[in-house]
């Protein structure tokens, strides 16, 4: 049976020791989050995440959700867990002030979020999906509609959804048929059929707030002529409560690989009542914020996975005996000694531990790098942290999900048989993990994204908000003997990064295939270049620390980011290969021959 205890210890490190989590409180409106403060909410969380979300995973992966007369019923527990969660106050915490939030910093709560993924991934994307839906309406609705809808939907009575796909189209949202016809009240009629439609219908809240992709009459073609709309399940009464039932259904549920408690649906807009949110035409600005904000989620959900599965897999490589060490008996009141001390088991478990605690440092750097975007003083202090997140964000969503994707499997692995049948949980991890590397823009668009927007954006500004920093690190410590052993590899990396960009950039924009084709390496080699930093400063903090009392936490920090230099970085050079060699074996191959 898995079990998870979310990994405070190493989330202190990250916020505190390396992000410098303490200079939070000296942002404008976050002054009461200090340590003593935000210290009681990771505790708090983690207690929700370990006795509450836990225990109904596998549960609820195994009963799913059923429709039935156009009512969606989620697994039992969940509507008794919703109401733990949202009396909590957990609905509320990222969220401002005025509404009814807690205001907390978004570096506190990616932590929480990745203690919901490790625990319960498909109960987590009810709150998560109402969370990007509030991120779009606060920054783009009318005074009108965030007076009526936020408060609700901070406080988790009632929940949001996005509404993109449909049948014919899904990355390419020009071809949406979804249709908005304008009323003489100000409101609009919207008629279409949205799939993959993420906590769609359910049973955990009063009301389903649906924002919604959909063309006006007059629209001009392609995502230039896409409008946002607002579609509630009920219609609000006079008294701003649940009223009179909306033109909007749920036509199916879809039945998946993974995430099986959380209702993915097929829904059906018939002359539904909804509100425009900003601006006609360009809906697509207003959704972006929105599937930016779960991009970022999307990656930590690979992380959080990853963490619960490595937490599987070292408790069952400590106990299961299996085999003599191969350089002599390890255990010898044992008939025989258990599967840790084999050298390829240990391969496997350093990979997910090092994977997990480097995706780890790097959610936590973009969401820091959020925080002083949208609170600090400076324009020019925000405008070098938006730089970076706007670059880091494709990487983050691919990177954290192809790595949670390989841990997961390695974790199956570690336990063999065992790994495949229910019992252990180690399988549902896989098949939970799976759909991150599709949804919110496959990993391929992301890596598009990467090299075909954010590395000429500005002339190359977005570039020079990780390239800068991470030269002048190496500069700085390239000839410090004690983490030569570490900036040494990062060096060797960053080169192969920067002579990567260089070409894409060359050749790129004479041949655009050039380009596509180098995408997914590329995307792979930055993110690879990225951890490899973090870990030489988790390195660099950890050498000043392993007299002290915690002696061991820092030892073994120090010994998982050599295992990182030595045995994961080099995949640079192959990556760096394979880029290099362009994109002609691929292109000229015959489409008939496929």
């Amino acid at each position: 049976m898995a079990s998870y205890k979310a990994p405070l210890r190493d989330m202190r490190f990250v916020l505190y020791e390396l992000m410098g989590g303490d200079e939070l409180s000296q942002l404008p409106g976050y002054e009461e989050f200090t340590r003593d403060l935000i210290d009681p909410v990771l505790e708090e969380a983690a207690k929700v995440c370990e006795e509450v979300l836990h225990p109904i995973n596998r549960s609820g992966d195994e009963e799913g959700c059923t429709l039935e007369n156009g009512v969606v019923r989620t697994p039992n527990g969940f509507i008794a867990a919703y109401k733990t969660f949202r009396e909590g106050g957990w609905t509320s915490i990222a969220c401002d002030p005025a509404y009814g939030g807690q205001g907390l910093p978004k570096a506190v709560n990616t932590l929480v979020e990745e203690m919901i993924c490790s625990a319960n991934l498909s109960f987590g994307m009810y709150p998560g999906l109402t969370h990007g839906a509030y991120v779009s309406l606060h920054g783009f609705g009318s005074d009108g509609l965030k007076d009526a809808y936020l408060p609700k939907m901070v406080d988790g009575t009632w929940s949001g959804t996005m509404c993109l796909t449909e049948p014919h189209c899904g990355t390419d949202l020009g071809l949406l048929r979804t249709k908005a016809a304008p009323q003489a009240d100000g409101s609009y009629r919207i008629t279409g059929t949205k799939i993959f439609i993420s906590a769609g219908e359910h049973d955990l809240t009063e009301n389903i707030v649906h924002l919604v992709l959909a063309r006006m009459p007059d629209a001009p073609e392609g995502v230039k002529g896409i409008s946002l709309f607002l579609v509630p399940k009920f219609l609000p009464d006079a008294d701003g409560n649940p009223g009179e039932r909306n033109g909007v259904s749920c036509g199916a549920i879809e039945h998946k690989m993974g995430i099986k408690a959380s209702a993915t649906c097929v829904m059906n807009f018939d002359d539904a009542t909804g509100w425009l949110i900003g601006a006609p035409h360009k809906g697509m600005q207003a959704m972006f914020a929105m599937m930016n904000t779960e991009r970022l989620s999307v990656g930590i959900q690979g992380l959080g996975l990853a963490e619960a599965s490595y937490q599987g897999s070292v408790a069952y490589a400590r106990e299961r005996l299996q085999g003599r060490s191969l350089s002599g008996v390890k255990h010898p009141d044992k008939p025989a000694d258990p599967i840790i001390v084999h050298p390829d088991v240990r391969r496997m478990l350093l990979t997910q531990r090092a994977y997990v605690e480097g995706c780890r440092a790097l959610g936590a750097w973009a969401a820091k790098s959020l925080d002083v975007k949208n609170h600090h003083p400076d324009a020019r202090v925000r405008q070098d942290a938006d730089d970076f997140v706007q670059l880091i964000t494709p990487v983050i969503k691919a990177l954290m999900t192809d790595l949670g994707f390989e841990s997961t499997n390695l974790g199956m692995q570690v336990l063999g048989g065992h790994g495949f049948i229910r019992e252990h949980g180690m399988e549902q991890y896989v098949r939970d993990c799976r759909i991150s590397q599709i949804y919110e823009g496959t990993n391929g668009i992301q890596a598009l994204d990467l090299v075909g927007r954010k590395m000429p954006a500005h002339a190359g500004r977005l570039l020079r908000s990780f390239f800068h920093p991470v030269q002048a690190y190496i500069e700085t410590y390239m000839e410090d003997e004690a983490m030569g052993e570490f900036v040494q590899p990062l060096a060797k990396a960053f080169v192969r990064l920067q002579q990567a960009t260089g070409q894409i950039a060359r050749t790129g924009m004479a041949k655009p295939d050039e380009a596509g084709a180098a995408a997914s390496d590329y995307l792979r080699l930055f993110g690879l270049t990225a951890l490899a930093y973090l870990w030489a400063r988790m390195a660099q903090v950890s050498l000043d620390q392993v007299a002290g009392v915690d002696g061991a936490f820092y030892r073994a920090k120090i010994g998982t980011a050599r295992f990182y230099m030595d045995r994961l970085l080099p995949q640079t050079g192959a990556l760096f290969s394979a880029i290099m060699a362009g994109g002609k074996s691929m292109m000229d191959f015959a489409e008939d021959a496929f």
